[in-house]
């Protein structure tokens, strides 16, 4: 099968550049997969997993807190203001952010951002997911 470049990248620098024969990736309008060869797009992605097919029919997984898909026929790009590698993920870190937002939004207090402990909640769940494999 067909293989195609990836690379993630964040502004701290690059997360994962590799060969896939699949990229699987949750867009604003849904989710979309895309193999080599396809048509050029750019698409703004969703907090959530990034399903990359290797050749030998393995799957990693990368977290992504939103950000842009560019595809190239020979090239995906995928800019996201934050992602980590499924391997990468401190759970820990994690769990207690999920804590933290669930605290925020939960209260009744006038000076919380309820947008933004919402988005810090999705991102948190999102990371756990990835981690445990959960998609």
């Amino acid at each position: 099968m067909k293989t195609v470049t990836v690379n993630i990248v964040t502004p701290d620098g690059p997360v994962y550049d590799s060969e896939v024969t699949m990229v699987i990736a949750k867009t604003t309008s849904g989710e979309i997969g895309v193999l080599a060869g396809h048509i050029p797009m750019v698409a703004p992605l969703a907090i959530g997993a990034v399903k990359l097919k290797k050749e030998n029919g393995s799957t990693e997984l990368v977290a992504v807190s939103g950000g842009f898909i560019e595809v190239r026929p020979e090239k995906i790009s995928i800019l996201a203001p934050s992602a980590e590698v499924a391997e990468s993920i401190d759970v820990q870190r994690a769990k207690e952010a999920v804590k933290r937002a669930e605290g925020r939004l939960q209260g009744k207090q006038d000076n919380i951002d309820f947008k933004r402990a919402d988005l810090a909640l999705k991102r948190a769940l999102n990371r756990i997911n990835v981690h445990e494999g959960n998609i």
